[in-house]
């Protein structure tokens, strides 16, 4: 990962400390512990050698109109790039809009776009609308095919977009194998590092060109802001920055500001989710009603050993499918659970559960006709035996219908 160096430059702090400091330069925070939230839309100059510095520098890290960023913004931007890497780092609405943005701003009309068949549901859907009304054409590719992935390509490919553990399935991809194949082939690599956030995966440790995160989900990790993040390494930024800038993507600083919260706490909560998932997990595998337990730290789990090769841990999230179930008691399970509740996202200190009943209607490539229902999720904050408690009565509901 990013070393973050104290004023002494042979210091080099542990991760829990770069979390606590990174993005904490004075220039942004002043006195003040936490970078102050700046509402800002106009920035006002007082006189025209001011404003003309403003204007020759408006793309660095000084204020120049609300849009481009505050301190609460740079601040932030720091603080990813100390703890994910890259060259530097932008701030977007929402986790999709970073990704659309990373995606429309390297592709061009006749281009071709290699999209892993696990992606983020609409990921899939942008490729099959607005990409393609653009003329670029999109394959889906089985998230398992590592370097394999070579064959694949085509004379105007222009990207490969991985996202690992997948969504949904939780295929860990061989990121370092794609990686290597896009280097050679002068095609840039982006990942969905939403499930790696800023503890698990280091993105630019192997071989990643463009790393796009949900800060939704773990960065925010209280379930009260919409957040997207985009780095690049430098060969990329330029590009990034310019049409990041042309399509009018920016965050409200208050969104910002939770994210900044959420970082300092990230480690301390990444540890517990991981840990009550486990513990969630592993009793879901001993359940007569449940056939696979999704779920990277698990033997049988699609890329298993490349997970256990690259990853620092997981984290709450995972899936696991019934042996067979109609949607009626599929319903019955849901509807009778107390403490998971149904919604879309994670990340936040709550659990959720959501069913996905037509995944096979999704995919293009991986086969889910010979599993019954499968149903993601997300272990919260609460005691792990709870939320056993809780799952146990929806089985005893599920089971009276089955």
């Amino acid at each position: 990962s990013t070393p973050l160096y104290s004023s002494a430059a042979s210091d080099v702090y542990k991760r829990q400390t770069q979390i606590v400091h990174s993005g904490r330069n004075k220039k942004w925070t002043g006195q003040a512990v936490n970078v102050p939230v700046y509402h800002a839309s106009t920035i006002i100059f007082d006189t025209v050698a001011e404003l003309q510095n403003g204007i020759k520098n408006f793309q660095k890290k000084i204020p120049f109109y609300g849009r481009r960023g505050t301190p609460t913004h740079f601040a932030f931007r720091d603080a990813m790039v100390e703890l994910e890497g890259g060259h530097d780092c932008l701030v977007y609405p929402s986790g999709l809009a970073a990704i659309n943005t990373a995606l429309l701003s390297f592709l061009d009309s006749g281009d071709h776009l290699l999209m892993v068949d696990t992606v983020y549901g609409p990921t899939r859907a942008l490729c099959n609308t607005v990409l393609k009304r653009m003329g670029i054409e999109t394959s889906y590719y089985d998230p398992m095919v590592g370097k394999d992935i070579k064959s694949l390509i085509k004379k105007n490919t222009k990207v490969i977009f991985t996202e690992s553990p997948g969504s949904v399935t939780m295929e860990v991809q061989d990121i370092p194998a794609i990686s290597k194949v896009a280097r050679e082939q002068g095609i840039i690599h982006m990942l969905d590092n939403t499930y790696g956030n800023l503890i698990n995966f280091n993105p630019y440790d192997h071989g990643v060109d463009i790393s796009i995160q949900a800060a939704t989900k773990y960065i925010v990790g209280h379930s009260d802001a919409m957040l997207g993040t985009v780095s690049s390494t430098e060969k990329y930024w330029q590009r990034l920055q310019d049409n990041s800038s042309y399509m009018g993507q920016t965050a409200a600083p208050d969104d910002i500001n939770l994210a900044m919260r959420g970082i300092r706490t990230i480690n301390t909560r990444i540890k517990q989710h991981q840990e009550s998932a486990l513990k969630v997990a592993n009793w879901l595998k001993s359940c007569p009603e449940v056939d696979l337990v999704l779920h990277p730290a698990f033997t049988d789990c699609p890329g298993h050993k490349i997970w256990k090769r690259d990853f620092n841990g997981s984290n709450g999230l995972f899936s696991f499918t019934l042996k067979t179930g109609n949607d009626e008691a599929v319903s019955a399970f849901l509807d009778n659970l107390k403490l998971f509740k149904m919604g879309y996202s994670w990340g936040g200190f709550e659990s959720l559960v959501m069913s996905f009943y037509n995944l096979k209607k999704e995919r293009k490539l991986a086969l889910w006709d010979n599993y019954g229902p499968l149903i993601r999720l997300h272990i919260g904050l609460e005691d792990p035996g709870d939320l056993i408690s809780d799952l146990e009565y929806g089985f005893k509901c599920f089971s009276k219908i089955k």
